[in-house]
């Protein structure tokens, strides 16, 4: 999602004021009503599973958005700095491996070995394993791609990945006005699926290859494209309602997909009043939307959590602030 989110979602406020005070501008201001928040009720009630979890230092960096693990264990993060750092795969000496010039947010392994890296200032990335660094993508259907956000690799090598807005880069604080895409890495070629999302950020291809996720983070909800199939094309809410704002999304192990709730709901944004308050907030979701893990710190202590990477023992957790990586054991997380 960004080292920005936060930020970006009072843009909202921002372009009401200006429009205002600054009138005639360049900007259609549009009418929004926040959805109803249910609150933290039912299948994602209170509680304190994700307390217990431990750091791993990332050097000189902080905010690692996103995390991804190669065929031989090693932890990669996209770090604030720009930097992707590597770790060793007990999470012990950190290096920072490549430096993309930009600001490196989602990040996955392809099927050769290749990181594909959502930056938010370059574009779509891919970085070998000797670390070369190779632009993908920065325009798609002829239109600059602004804030790249998050992305996933299918079965098929093609890159699915999110521009959060048409009109606002990162370096702009962002907006909505987003898209999903998809890229393919042999032609470099890349072409909108879905546009007029409100902060498009997440994306996640689904276990079975059928259909895409990806997090509209200024509604509080997943949306499902369907890539293949007699519904291909078509789009439908997996999950609405949620009480936090959902940043990165993962398809992790045993049909779950897990989303990260970086901060909860506030006023500010829904009412245009009050402050948000800092939490810890992962969930894991089915096919159907239906809610089977729910963890939870409600003093925050590894907080602002971005993303989410399973591994057959562990959660590798994201944040956008820490100057470390957050793992928990899924044992202790009752999984």
């Amino acid at each position: 999602m960004g080292g920005r989110i936060l930020a970006a979602l009072l843009l909202i406020l921002i372009v009401v004021l200006l429009y205002l005070l600054l009138w005639p501008v360049p900007i259609e201001p549009v009418a929004w009503q926040a959805p109803p928040n249910p609150g933290y009720t039912g299948p994602l009630a209170p509680n304190e599973r994700l307390k217990g979890v431990e750091v791993f230092p990332i050097g000189d960096n902080h905010g690692p958005e996103a995390i991804a693990l190669d065929a031989q264990g090693w932890i990669y993060a996209a770090t604030h700095e720009g930097r992707i750092v590597r770790l060793q795969a007990d999470g012990s000496r950190p290096e920072n491996w490549v430096e993309t010039g930009g600001r490196p947010l989602g990040i996955r392994f392809d099927g050769k070995g290749n990181l594909i890296v959502a930056d938010a200032f370059r574009g779509l990335l891919k970085i070998a394993p000797d670390g070369k660094i190779t632009v993908l993508a920065t325009t798609a259907d002829g239109k600059p791609v602004l804030y790249v956000n998050d992305l996933d690799v299918a079965a098929d090598g093609k890159i699915y990945f999110s521009d959060a807005s048409t009109k606002f880069g990162a370096k702009q604080w962002g907006g909505s006005h987003g898209r999903l895409l998809v890229c393919d890495p042999d032609t470099g070629k890349a072409q909108t699926l879905l546009a007029g999302l409100n902060f498009a950020n997440g994306v996640a291809v689904s276990h079975d290859q059928t259909y895409v996720l990806v997090n509209e983070t200024g509604s509080y909800r997943v949306l499902r494209y369907w890539i293949s199939g007699p519904r291909r094309g078509q789009t439908e809410p997996l999950i609405e309602g949620l009480p936090g704002f959902p940043d990165n999304i993962s398809a992790g192990l045993d049909g779950r997909c897990w989303v990260a709730l970086i901060s909860p709901r506030n006023k500010l944004v829904d009412g245009l009043s009050g402050r948000p308050f800092v939490r810890g907030h992962i969930i894991a979701i089915d096919g159907t939307g239906k809610v089977l893990a729910n963890l939870q710190d409600p003093d925050g202590g590894y907080r602002l959590n971005t993303s989410v990477t399973e591994t057959k023992d562990y959660l590798y957790i994201g944040s956008l602030v820490m100057p470390s990586l957050g793992r928990l054991s899924k044992s202790k997380a009752g999984l």
